[in-house]
């Protein structure tokens, strides 16, 4: 439900799109053989949020302290990526489209024994690599909706520093998201909205970082595995 309103941005940015190529001309198809090239380039440029999922263990510290760790709000990120597709048949192609995505997540963490605060910002820079196999269905006028899935490496290239929690700088998603070939005069514009399911713990467990600070241990000791989603929404352009 968090992410819903991504989806409905989605659809309502179809509706338009396909309304004003309905009202443009509706009979006649947009570069009708587009499709069958073997090739396909363009790029993209979306929003995106980025998800923590804390799995506590229950650790209490010598004073008696309980922490919890959740990200309360999401804040949207901006992801830009370039695109290649190889068609495969007339239903099946194969896509790479690396690219960068820059977000922010704010972690906040509570002793739930002494009624505690703190907060800790989490800046991205992200460089993504997802290799994908995209299943369209049959076009129909000037649009083609069509399914996605893959798997996604990230490598995270921001300045990483000693903080009450660190993340691994490397991530594996699997990924499945849908959207829809809208065929203008001139190009293709394609909206799409993926989500992303991180597969690996990204927490830093061992953190040598902190031996002047070993009282920060407590909120990594707290914690038995940190995973990692995001809802992407793009809009690319072939």
């Amino acid at each position: 439900m968090k992410y819903i309103k991504y989806i409905l941005f989605l659809f309502v940015a179809c509706a338009f799109i396909s309304a004003d190529a309905a009202k443009l001309n509706d009979k006649v198809l947009n570069r009708p053989y587009a499709d069958m090239r073997k090739w396909h380039l363009g790029f993209s440029v979306g929003t995106h949020t980025q998800d923590l999922s804390f799995t506590h263990n229950g650790f209490v510290t010598d004073n008696g302290e309980t922490w919890f760790m959740e990200q309360p709000s999401f804040s949207p990120g901006f992801n830009v990526t370039g695109l290649a597709e190889v068609r495969l048949n007339d239903y099946f192609s194969v896509r790479f489209s690396p690219g960068m995505y820059f977000g922010n997540k704010v972690v906040k963490m509570y002793d739930t024994t002494n009624k505690v605060e703190e907060q800790q910002n989490v800046k991205t820079s992200y460089v993504v690599l997802p290799l994908d196999v995209k299943f369209a269905g049959q076009r129909y006028r000037n649009a083609r909706p069509y399914v996605v899935g893959g798997a996604m490496a990230i490598f995270d290239v921001a300045k990483k520093r000693s903080d009450f929690l660190k993340f691994k700088t490397t991530d594996l998603y699997l990924t499945v998201g849908f959207g829809c070939d809208f065929y203008l005069p001139y190009f293709k514009l394609i909206p799409e909205v993926k989500f992303c399911f991180g597969l690996a713990d990204i927490l830093e467990h061992n953190r040598p970082d902190l031996s002047e600070e070993p009282e920060k241990m407590k909120y990594t000791q707290s914690l038995k595995k940190v995973t990692s989603q995001m809802v992407v929404v793009s809009f690319y352009f072939e």
